[in-house]
């Protein structure tokens, strides 16, 4: 901004941080609570405090910035609420594994020293995010930012557990959870991945104990055998009936253990028979209560054997496994192993094999929350899902949904509201900590050691950070929301606890749409992980090209609830569709001279066809990117921008525009900078969004507005009906058609465009020869033709390369033109060199051996790579024997 021209060249280091700190001195990302605007609020996905950013965030958060920057343009009272999140396990993890590496740990600390370290982290990497936000320039209220542990969110954390502990919705329990023996934390289904493992499918005999005969089972998982307390079968499965009731002895710890019927069982699979370890598997969990069955829990915290895995205590799970199975073999009851592929859980943090395991949590009951939000979606002011296939994804899950485990045994988090008196048993949950038992008055209480899952407190994010449970004044202005913008892998998760929360404690729908994007894979279409090492860190890409590129790449190539694949190559492609804007801005200031004043479109007086159809075409963009954008198709928003300035703005509208330029016709000069400059300025507002610090630079140079004012105080483009112009859209695209045309021959024909040629056109009827004369500047301008004819009833010279577009035929005769039997024999020696192509190709596709043996992704890029070149062949055939008449 302090230059007084355009630079020659972009340089996005020396714009982005200057015009970010400018925008944030000017308060202009700031929501302001203004009474006559229509508010509209989107609150951020908060990234965990767990590091750096990804190209995920990067993706997610620049479709939200798009949003934002829009609206706000178009006048709304626009708030981007930032935040983050404190990410329980995933943060505990992280500074543990930076203790471990300082030779301490947790334990070494203590509870409350630990805390002091992990908040010193939080704030560094808060502070890191801070910064990732500003390189992206996202447009958010950092006067509204919100963490999920800070004061007002834990107040509200606290009231809602105790509120629905009071209605009965949350329980503490024995049950069946996921179990991370490294992290030593029960874990959130989201915390859980499954990957398919190799292994082994063991089957074992248990003997009755009245000697009349053997059971045959199978597992995955023998050390769990070690708990078992019986083995089920089908109550009509026949083979079994008249075992039914009867003992088995256990093969290894010799417990006697009933045969149960049980519906569960399917008695197709396998031998019919399961068994059943009530301690160690959520199903066989639920037939143990049915059937009043021991749960004897074989393996501690950490994944080693306890004392009641007998001869086996002490080793580790997997251990434990191997001796049992050589055990088991030698004494002849394991009879077969057989290999079995088989979804295996894995905690996301540690990487450790999740064992299922019973234990004493607090659980949400979920099926009357789940209930509500049901019937939410049978009435019209159901949540939008876009795409909306998505909402039958989250409704199969929540009406299958199964009680929620929100207890973790960390340190970090939000810390369960309850307080357990040792002195007469009593639980007390309350917001505040009690000063004695309700129950006996013992002054002696104990607050339970676990924090909530983080789920539990990002549930409450959209609500919570607008000041509820107090009635503020946010809360009343920006809730609910307008859109959600996220992943779909954590609709489950995330949206949907939302969802549940927000009915439950605000009455409301917590947002009215809910975006959901894909994940962003490498250029093989792998995910990007760590372990692959195929991620790209987003300040890499920003380094290297600029902000608005990663934007612009990402925003181009994203289309609601898909993937999208990440290219060098398309960022730079971006780089480049800026570089095209920031050469042709500077050709238009260059061309303004310095006592221009711009006037808009009242000073476009007497506006010639290509004046016309220049506004009629940025018209119709106008109106085609409002519509995908208010229905989320970015990626068609941003094509159509790039379809206008690069191919019909600049590569067009420029070039024509120069011949009034440089004409002496001061009027029609005159009007063409006041279009020119009304044009640009029009789609450096429709691309903001996309690409903000670009059009903000170009836009402070721009006569249109006052000094000091900004790009985003601009109000976004709307359409005009009274700039369409049906008839210089039809007169233009005809002049464009045929003067790409000609270009094109000349190209094909190795003929300069210096070089005067002869043209005839033959127009179709007397309307088109009219729109054909009007245009003759244009022709001869682009065409370059000494001789130029224009008629309805033109014969067809001999020997003369021939084109159609429509509406015309056009006729350039070759005499003089080039030396045909140079041409003629440059053209054979072309053939000869596709023939060998061809020839070579077809051999190697009709080889059987290679065809057998090629991946298929090989085999169809050599049959496309025949097809062009037997296209190329065609070509240069056709123009052989036009040249030799």
């Amino acid at each position: 901004m302090e230059e007084k021209n355009i630079p020659k060249v972009y340089d996005p280091k020396a714009v982005e941080d200057r015009l970010y700190k400018w925008w944030i001195e000017k308060d202009l990302f700031k929501a302001n609570s203004e009474p006559d605007k229509e508010p509209y609020a989107i609150v951020i996905p908060p990234p965990n405090v767990t590091g750096v950013l990804h190209m995920g965030h990067a993706l997610d958060f620049t479709l939200q910035d798009v949003l934002i920057r829009r609206k706000r343009m178009q006048g709304f009272d626009a708030l981007w609420l930032p935040g983050s999140d404190h990410a329980g396990i995933a943060t505990q993890a992280k500074v543990e594994g930076m203790l471990r590496e300082e030779g301490t740990s947790r334990h070494d600390l203590g509870r409350e020293k630990f805390l002091e370290v992990v908040w010193e982290w939080k704030e560094k990497y808060a502070a890191t995010i801070r910064n990732q936000w500003s390189k992206m320039g996202f447009s958010l209220d950092y006067s509204r930012e919100r963490f999920t542990m800070d004061e007002g969110l834990s107040k509200a954390v606290r009231l809602v557990f105790v509120k629905l502990y009071e209605k009965g919705l949350i329980y503490r329990g024995k049950r069946i959870i996921n179990w991370d023996p490294a992290a030593r934390t029960a874990l959130s289904d989201i915390e859980v991945e499954y990957k398919d493992v190799q292994g082994a499918l063991y089957h074992m005999r248990y003997p009755l104990k009245d000697g009349s005969g053997e059971i045959v089972v199978a597992t995955t998982r023998p050390e769990t055998m070690l708990g078992d307390t019986a083995v089920a079968v089908h109550p009509s499965d026949e083979r079994y009936q008249h075992m039914i009731g009867k003992m088995l002895d256990h093969p290894i710890t010799g417990r006697e253990i009933p045969i149960v019927a049980d519906e569960y069982v399917d008695k197709e699979f396998g031998t019919g028979c399961v068994k059943i370890t009530p301690a160690h598997d959520p199903n066989d969990f639920e037939i143990g209560l049915r059937h009043d069955l021991e749960q004897i829990i074989v393996m501690d915290e950490g994944g080693q054997m306890n004392d009641k895995a007998g001869p086996y205590a002490g080793l580790d799970r997997f251990d434990c496994r191997k001796k049992i199975v050589a055990d088991l073999q030698e004494s002849g009851v394991m009879f077969k192993i057989e290999e079995h592929m088989h979804s295996v859980g894995h905690s996301e943090r540690s990487g450790a094999v999740v064992e299922p395991f019973l234990s004493t949590q607090w659980f949400v009951k979920m099926q009357p929350l789940a209930d509500e939000a049901i019937e939410l979606q049978k009435s019209e002011d159901k949540v939008r899902f876009v795409p909306d296939r998505f909402e039958r994804t989250y409704l199969h899950w929540i009406e299958n949904i199964r009680d929620w485990c929100i207890s973790r045994q960390l340190w970090w988090g939000h810390r369960i509201p309850a307080w357990y008196c040792d002195h007469c048993g009593e639980t007390i949950v309350s917001m505040e900590e009690p000063t004695a038992c309700s129950k006996c008055s013992h002054d002696k209480l104990r607050q339970d050691d676990d924090v909530l899952d983080t789920w539990f407190s990002s549930g409450l994010w959209p609500f919570s950070t607008m000041g509820w449970p107090d009635e503020t004044e946010d809360l009343k202005r920006y809730y609910p929301g307008n859109v959600l913008v996220t992943g779909y892998d954590i609709i489950f998760f995330w949206v949907a606890r939302m969802i549940f929360t927000a009915l439950e404690f605000t009455d409301r729908k917590p947002f009215q749409d809910v975006l959901i994007h894909g994940l962003i894979r490498d250029a093989e279409g792998r995910k990007m992980s760590k372990s692959l090492g195929n991620g790209v860190d987003p300040l890499e890409v920003i380094e290297k090209y600029g902000a608005d590129a990663l934007r612009f790449m990402l925003m181009t190539n994203a289309s609601p609830g898909n993937d999208l694949r990440f290219f060098w190559e398309k960022v730079e492609s971006a780089r480049n569709f800026a570089n095209k804007i920031w050469n042709a801005s500077r050709f238009v200031e260059m061309n303004l001279g310095d006592d221009f004043n711009y006037q808009g479109l009242d000073g476009a007086t007497d506006l010639g066809t290509a004046d016309k159809w220049i506004l009629h075409r940025l018209n119709e963009t106008v109106q085609e990117v409002n519509t995908r954008l208010e229905n989320y198709d970015f990626g068609g928003a941003g094509s159509a921008i790039y379809e206008f300035l690069w191919n019909e703005y600049c590569d067009w509208y420029i070039e024509l525009a120069k011949m009034p330029l440089n004409g002496e016709a001061e009027a029609a000069k005159n009007t063409t900078k006041n279009v020119l400059i009304y044009a640009l300025d029009q789609a450096l507002r429709l691309l903001h969004p996309f690409m903000p610090y670009l059009t903000e630079e170009i836009w402070q140079h721009l006569p249109v507005h006052a000094e000091g004012e900004s790009i985003m105080k601009a109000t976004y483009p709307a359409y005009a009906s009274d700039l369409a112009d049906a008839t210089a859209e039809k007169e233009m695209n005809l002049l464009i058609d045929l003067i790409r045309s000609v270009r094109n021959t000349r190209a094909e024909m190795n003929v300069p465009p210096s070089r005067p040629i002869t043209l005839l056109i033959k127009a179709k009827d007397v309307e088109t020869e009219s729109i054909l004369n009007r245009g003759e500047s244009y022709i001869r301008r682009f065409c370059n033709p000494d001789e130029l004819v224009i008629g309805t009833s033109i014969a067809a010279p001999e020997k003369a390369i021939s084109n159609v577009v429509t509406g015309a035929e056009l006729f350039m005769p070759l005499a003089g033109l080039i030396d045909l039997d140079a041409e003629i024999s440059r053209l054979q020696k072309e053939e000869k060199k596709l023939d060998g192509e061809v020839e070579r190709i077809e051999k190697k596709l009709n080889n059987q051996g290679f065809v057998a043996k090629a991946p298929a992704d090989v085999i169809e890029t050599e049959k496309a790579k025949l097809a062009d070149y037997e296209e190329k062949r065609e070509k240069v055939r056709a123009r052989i024997a036009e040249l030799r008449g």
